[in-house]
């Protein structure tokens, strides 16, 4: 049954209301996203087995497979947010994605450990072919925005082109060509928009990348409760680990806390669309940063039992450079939301207090805790001077 050219199975891609009301994410986004789940916590898993054992090429290596992670959410994502029409056509390019991004995941050890992308390249190519079909659609059915559609549809196509060739050819040039290459990914999306604006909604946005930064204090969590285990296993308490435990919770606790203390959704609608780049890119930093603490906090574990090759500073730092850079990456985009550097001053001191406590050589369960406690009196001291007290 059909009414007019719009259809349960296809109807027009012609762009959604950037100023709906109540906009929210979708079943089918929020499934979308456990495919990242996944992807994630195998690249958070092979740094913190690569920095447990002292090999610290590891850190290209996740940062690499982190932004092919963290691309491939972004660019279907804003997509979603500008034309997303819940048909079946659009749920089974989503699911052919979903597909994509798993063999991604399953492809994450290889790269980190033999520097073979082939496997997550093949994954880009079964997410791409939808994602160029999607926008090629766009383009026929949004007049306004045609060149711009059509510009992210043969972008997306030639650089993915180039990808499998490169691929195929025994990836010559190495990191260099990578790095070449993911620039030009990064510069896709500013050309297109040049065209004209695509209708993205900007509580939508805040909604999805919100939901994207509990995914990655998710891997805290995860080597929080490795921490437990390990205490529950041994039989004993262990004051190291009862350190670690306590101190890991207060950082994923007060990284939360930080992040939410404010709604960017102002910011993205007043701003307009070259602030909105940055808040988008600069989140790649957080969300690679936050997954990397759990990675760390894994490390701190490790060296308390004896199991890692790193000495105690090395394995504090693992946890206390990406817990400083997430505080400065979440004070700079706070700052610009409430047009005041006073949160980014703090959050620089804060990022420092944090450094110096790890670069102390304390035992990583001493250090986490106290950690922790300097992430707490920020949040505190924060609190005080920007809410009234209670009656």
């Amino acid at each position: 049954m059909t009414t007019g050219n719009t259809t349960p199975w296809a109807r027009p891609l012609s762009g959604r209301d950037p100023a709906e009301a109540h906009r929210a994410s979708t079943p089918l986004e929020l499934f979308f996203d456990l495919t990242f789940v996944v992807a994630i916590a195998s690249a958070a898993a092979q740094l913190h087995h690569g920095l447990s054992e002292g090999h610290w090429n590891a850190l290209g290596g996740y940062f690499f497979v982190f932004f092919g992670i963290w691309w491939a959410w972004m660019n279907y994502s804003w997509f979603a947010s500008a034309y997303d029409t819940d048909d079946v056509v659009w749920r089974v390019m989503t699911l052919i994605g979903m597909a994509g991004m798993l063999v991604l995941a399953a492809g994450v050890p290889r790269a980190f450990n033999e520097g073979q992308l082939g496997v997550l390249i093949l994954g880009y190519v079964i997410m791409r072919v939808p994602m160029v079909f999607q926008w090629s659609r766009a383009a026929r059915h949004d007049p306004v925005r045609a060149r711009t559609a059509r510009t992210y549809a043969t972008g997306l196509a030639a650089l993915q082109f180039i990808w499998v060739v490169w691929a195929l050819l025994g990836q010559p040039g190495g990191s260099a060509f990578v790095v070449a290459l993911i620039v030009c990914e990064v510069f896709l999306p500013p050309i297109a928009e040049r065209h004209g604006t695509t209708p993205w909604h900007p509580e939508h946005m805040v909604e999805r990348y919100s939901l994207m930064t509990i995914i990655v204090l998710g891997e805290v969590l995860l080597s929080t409760t490795g921490a437990i285990g390990v205490i529950l296993d041994g039989g004993t308490l262990s004051g190291q680990l009862i350190m670690t435990v306590i101190g890991g919770l207060l950082i994923v606790f007060c990284l939360w806390w930080f992040y939410f203390k404010h709604s960017h959704a102002q910011q993205l609608e007043e701003d307009g669309t070259r602030p909105a780049f940055v808040w988008g890119y600069g989140h790649y930093l957080l969300y690679a940063a936050i997954a990397a603490v759990g990675a760390g906090l894994g490390v701190c574990i490790d060296v308390l039992e004896h199991v890692a090759h790193v000495s105690s500073r090395a394995a504090t730092l693992t946890l206390g450079v990406p817990v400083a850079v997430a505080l400065v990456v979440t004070g700079y985009m706070h700052a610009r939301d409430v047009e005041s550097w006073q949160w980014a001053v703090r959050a620089g001191g804060t990022a420092g207090a944090v450094l110096i406590v790890a670069l102390a050589g304390w035992e990583p369960g001493l250090s986490v805790l106290l950690i922790g406690l300097v992430l707490v009196a920020s949040l505190v001291l924060y609190l005080a001077q920007s809410d009234p007290a209670p009656a």
